[in-house]
């Protein structure tokens, strides 16, 4: 039985060191990373990204896959519960990093198997709303960049992009309080209450400078 972390990163020059160190710290013991570079979560399903191909093929009975959120899994709610329900039919065991929720297949309780059906199918509809409401923030800020004169952009972000999509992941979450967030993503309280107040803004400052 192995311990699988599946990580996706949604550009090329980003990499998963941090979310295994993030995985590490929550005390999983990790036998292997499989990663997809470059593929964005919101548009592809798991079983369309290479490594997530290669993931579903090296999934066996009792082992358990481990994800940074269930965002991981699919590109909208009715992919990522699709995605859970299936291996757990297969007897793979899914944890997440953030709030250390687990899903298996191993109760045969109904009312525990709705309870359990219930939060997937909650966490799967969070995941969906922070995806679409990022993207409505991003074209904000690309919109706002473009009107921007050449000659202005305005104080540099003290946040990187990692940062921010950190912080805009916790929030959507409902990671418990602004300390949380502010030591899970490496920034100040402060920062992390400007990015909770007006995410648009934070988006369009990292447009901006480029970020």
């Amino acid at each position: 039985m192995s311990t699988i972390l599946y990580a996706r990163v949604s550009t090329a020059d980003q990499n998963i060191d941090h979310q295994k160190t993030q995985a590490e710290s929550a005390g999983f013991i990790i036998d292997t990373v499989v990663a997809d570079h470059g593929v964005s979560g919101i548009s592809t399903s798991l079983a369309d990204r290479p490594e997530g191909r290669r993931l579903n093929d090296m999934l066996r009975t009792g082992d358990t896959l481990v994800v940074r959120w269930v965002d991981r899994l699919g590109r909208n709610y009715q992919d990522v519960c699709d995605t859970i329900r299936e291996f757990m039919k297969r007897g793979v065991i899914i944890r997440t990093v953030i709030n250390n929720m687990t899903f298996d297949g191993v109760t045969k309780d109904p009312i525990q198997m709705a309870v359990r059906d219930a939060l997937i199918g909650f966490m799967a509809a969070t995941a969906q709303a922070q995806a679409e409401a990022s993207k409505v923030a991003q074209r904000a800020g690309i919109e706002a960049a473009k009107a921007m004169p050449d000659r202005y952009r305005g104080r540099k972000p003290s946040y990187s992009r990692k940062a921010f999509e950190t912080v805009q992941n916790l929030i959507a979450v409902g990671s418990d309080g602004t300390s949380a967030i502010a030591k899970a993503s490496g920034l100040t309280r402060q920062t992390v209450l400007r990015i909770k107040a007006d995410p648009a803004a934070a988006e369009k400052a990292l447009l901006a400078w480029k970020m």
